[in-house]
């Protein structure tokens, strides 16, 4: 069975599509990507940038702390850096409360 075309999901962007998604110009998100390391999209085989929906989140935080929050590239920065930080403390966590129900369980069946 042929997918209809609008069940077809796009996977990759080009940096117009996302100046428009976003309301800004290419020449802003070509510097937020030398400011924001993290932001590091692919290139096609002809070189121009490719953004995945990941590019696209990352885009949509930076965009918001800096846009709409008013935080500073440094700031901005600082915020992403504690975000990804307390993500890693996060699933660690959630890692260490499932090894411990799974011994718990296997202390009580003993």
């Amino acid at each position: 069975m042929i997918p209809k075309i609008e069940e077809i999901e796009k996977l990759y962007f080009s940096i117009g599509e996302v100046a428009d998604m976003f309301g800004v110009n290419t020449s802003l998100i070509r510097f937020w990507e030398k400011e924001f390391p993290q932001l590091h999209p692919r290139k096609n085989s002809r070189g121009n940038r490719v953004y995945s929906k990941k590019d696209l989140e990352l885009f949509r935080k930076i965009h918001f702390l800096v846009k709409e929050k008013g935080f500073t590239l440094d700031g901005a920065k600082n915020a992403l850096h504690k975000k990804v930080e307390s993500d890693e403390k996060d699933v660690l966590t959630d890692k260490l409360l499932r090894i411990r129900s799974e011994l718990v369980s296997i202390a009580s069946g003993m």
